[in-house]
């Protein structure tokens, strides 16, 4: 099927009277631009001395490396000038935080606290892509997805853009970003709820979100998001609760991994809000996601737990890369949890600083742990990226 109702229904709350773009009464001509398989012809390759992956299109150059630098190489020069941090700075009883000041927050990089350099309390418009689980696994049955259009759309920013991509085997682009609502209305007209029936080969869950963040968000600026609909059964990464399977396997390296996936995003400080259409394990409350956040969940242990494999890893995916992680069923109406998700991206703070050490020497290669503090407001905790990535230079 090309996409599900719920899907359906997300496109349309970009379509809703009062969102994004020009009023609904007026109506343009519009030519939309042909689905686009995103992952076709897509060639993986790991560089042996760097161990960064790199991809390439067969017969066209990709989005990502359109400006002539491979994306790794562009993060590398990002990063050893400013890292940001976004942050989703929330109340006890989840409600997002407004008015902070850059005075109200320390950061940390590697446990030694950074000036601050810039700062932005969710003045940039937002880049939001919605990246939908269009597999038979997750075909939900709600006619009140439709109510959450108003809801959604009220909350985000008049200049905020949006995107929309669906998956099952492969990844479809359906409509790149825009603010432009007539162009939405026509996208979810010609959306064809049969057209995945015949994508066989699994959900590519993990591959969908790579290919959005390095295909669609290249050259972006300001506040950066992806919502991911899903239940959470990857096919295509062999994870496993070790978590060696995060990483390369030794004699099969060009492949992507969970840590390719991850180190994409945390290069252009995406934030994930994963929703799952599974239930929550009892004891995935959101104290303690918060209570273990500064260390992986992925470990044999959480099968004691009540976790199953694939929650755990949509859970690891939001700690390490920001974000929120929801589930659908416990959402009193679905109009809330999208309304609520669309809210805390519009109060999102952007903290910046350029990575030093004793003596000024440059952070090294690899990663590099984060931690953002938010001062003299009792009760409030900041979520953000759990670490930021330096890519290792190619040898000369």
């Amino acid at each position: 099927m090309r996409a599900s109702p719920l899907a359906l229904a997300i496109l349309m709350m970009f379509a809703a009277t009062g969102g994004l773009g020009a009023p609904a009464g007026h109506r343009q001509r519009v030519n939309l631009p042909r689905p686009q398989q995103l992952d076709k012809g897509i060639v993986w390759h790991r560089d042996p001395a760097t161990g960064e992956l790199r991809m390439s299109t067969v017969g066209a150059a990709s989005a990502a490396t359109a400006n002539g630098q491979h994306p790794a190489h562009a993060a590398l020069q990002a990063l050893t000038q400013m890292v940001p941090v976004t942050c989703i700075v929330s109340a006890s009883d989840g409600e997002a935080v407004p008015g902070l000041r850059r005075g109200d927050f320390r950061i940390y990089d590697d446990g030694i606290a950074q000036p601050i350099a810039y700062f932005d309390a969710s003045s940039q418009p937002a880049s939001v892509a919605l990246v939908i689980d269009a597999s038979p696994s997750i075909l939900p049955n709600s006619d009140a997805m439709k109510e959450a259009a108003d809801a959604l759309v009220d909350s985000l920013g008049p200049l905020d853009q949006a995107a929309l991509v669906d998956f099952s085997a492969h990844t479809y682009l359906l409509e790149p970003f825009s603010d432009n609502r007539e162009a939405m209305r026509r996208a979810v007209d010609r959306v064809d709820v049969h057209a995945l029936f015949g994508d066989t080969g699994g959900s590519n869950i993990y591959e969908a979100v790579y290919l959005s963040a390095e295909k669609l968000f290249a050259g972006r600026t300001g506040r950066k998001a992806i919502v991911l609909l899903t239940d959470g059964q990857d096919s295509g990464l062999g994870l496993t609760l070790d978590p060696r399977s995060e990483s390369p396997h030794p004699g099969d390296e060009d492949r992507l991994t969970f840590d390719d996936v991850v180190r994409a995003l945390a290069s252009q400080d995406i934030q994930v809000f994963a929703v799952s259409t599974e239930n929550r394990p009892r004891i995935m409350t959101p104290a303690w996601l918060a209570a273990n956040a500064d260390t992986s969940f992925v470990s044999p242990n959480v099968l004691v737990l009540g976790i199953p494999a694939y929650t755990d890893y949509l859970a690891e995916l939001v700690r390490r890369a920001g974000g929120q992680l929801y589930f659908l069923n416990e959402s009193s109406t679905v109009a809330g949890a999208f309304r609520e998700i669309a809210e805390k991206i519009r109060a999102e703070y952007t903290v910046g600083f350029y990575p030093s050490r004793p003596g000024g020497a440059s952070a090294a290669p690899g990663w590099h742990v984060l931690r953002v503090e938010v001062l003299g407001h009792a009760g409030v905790t900041a979520s953000h990226r759990a670490a930021y990535y330096v890519a290792r230079p190619p040898p000369p």
